[in-house]
């Protein structure tokens, strides 16, 4: 097997690069990764060396390149690990659902409440559209939880990449201090305390890059 490589943005502040990276890490691949900062003069260049969309993140497996998050845990979960989708058709169904929604959808919330690992800004960015985002999530959440989430804590009991497309939700939610149930809460622990997502927050606490975080939701 070629060597599996992904190229990331900033640990800290790439919600895209988090949901790749994780579902990898939890589906227990060995890969490269190469990080590029963000927001920096030759940015743009460095990410073109690898990607065609010229955006974090991109996979590169021998000569084959993939980019955009979710095409990028599609196939790993095709080539490399089929856990990271639930064995049942429909549960199935309802994961990719969620995901694509997660993918494609939440502006508000990603403009105003862009993913900052380490900071802390409770309150901030809290406008009645973002609101409408959070009550969206949350239902989400709750609807996957109580009909598909028996046998684990995560959204479909055990881990998939609709957890993986949420995580960067859950550090959102943290860092901007958004209070949640009890039933979302106990869900957002269990993805914050994942070995692998833990180990992502510590490489983002020793980045000494500090950026504008209302410029680079976009990655």
């Amino acid at each position: 097997m070629t060597q599996l490589t992904l190229v990331i943005g900033n640990k800290n502040y790439s919600s895209w690069s988090l949901r790749p990276w994780l579902a990898m890490m939890q589906g227990g691949l060995q890969f490269k990764e190469i990080r590029i900062p963000l927001d920096t003069p030759d940015t743009y260049q460095q990410i073109r060396r690898y990607s065609p969309s010229g955006r974090v993140p991109v996979l590169l497996d021998g000569d084959l390149v993939i980019w955009e998050s979710l095409a990028i845990c599609e196939y790993i979960a095709e080539n490399f690990a089929p856990q990271l989708w639930p064995s049942d058709p429909q549960a199935r169904a309802i994961a990719r659902s969620v995901s694509h929604e997660m993918h494609a959808g939440f502006m508000n919330l990603r403009m105003q409440m862009p993913m900052d690992c380490r900071g802390r800004y409770p309150g901030e960015g809290m406008k009645p559209e973002v609101q409408a985002d959070i009550d969206r999530i949350l239902t989400l959440w709750r609807n996957c939880r109580q009909t598909y989430g028996t046998g684990g804590e995560m959204l479909f009991g055990k881990f998939s990449i609709a957890d993986a497309m949420f995580a960067p939700v859950v550090s959102r939610f943290i860092t901007y201090g958004v209070k949640l149930g009890a039933e979302a809460q106990e869900y957002a622990e269990a993805i914050w305390e994942l070995p692998a997502m833990q180990a992502w927050l510590e490489d983002a606490d020793q980045e000494l890059e500090q950026l504008d975080r209302f410029h680079v939701y976009k990655y």
